[in-house]
């Protein structure tokens, strides 16, 4: 039996749940991304998240402590989307983090 270690790398575009959930349409941002990828017959590669996990990471903490309230998150495996959602948005703080998984074959 082998070891694998699969790194997976996530990015994100973060803010206050406020301003991502109430003050931009973000519902319907997604909802077009989400026709995007069914009519170009891709896998969703986003989700968003109230008060992502990853932010209790080390290297998270200067993002939580500018924040210091409710999140919001959308997270990504495309690194251009997030980019997209930047500048489309304004407001928000991106950044990555790297996911290990340790896989038995």
């Amino acid at each position: 039996m082998k070891e694998f270690i699969t790194m997976t790398v996530y990015y994100f575009a973060i803010a206050s749940e406020k301003f991502l959930l109430q003050e931009e349409p973000i519902e319907e941002i997604l909802r077009e991304r989400m026709n995007y990828y069914k009519n170009h017959c891709k896998e969703i590669d986003f989700w968003l998240v109230k008060n992502p996990g990853f932010l209790h990471l080390p290297e998270m903490s200067k993002i939580k402590n500018r924040l210091n309230t409710t999140t919001a998150s959308i997270i990504s495996t495309n690194p251009l989307f997030i980019n997209w959602l930047k500048l489309r948005i304004g407001f928000v703080i991106t950044g990555h983090f790297i996911d290990s998984q340790t896989k038995f074959l």
